[in-house]
């Protein structure tokens, strides 16, 4: 049995034809990327509004970290 066929707290990753995890370790991303992957992946099955809001604020820290943007 492989990590990915078990998961805590629901099945909104498990049951994707691509699990983010997976797209996620292959194209090597960082951890704010990372995070983008998971909550657009998964706003409709769990949290709706709040993941796309969390989704806006990983991509808000990639423009301060990585491009020195200001909000």
């Amino acid at each position: 049995m492989k990590a990915t066929d078990t998961q805590v707290g629901g099945n909104h990753y498990k049951d994707m034809a691509i699990q983010p995890i997976e797209y996620i370790v292959k194209n090597e991303l960082g951890f704010c990327e990372a995070n983008i992957v998971k909550y657009v992946s998964r706003h409709k099955a769990k949290n709706g509004a709040e993941d796309i809001r969390k989704v806006i604020h990983y991509a808000q820290l990639i423009l301060q970290f990585q491009y020195g943007e200001k909000a």
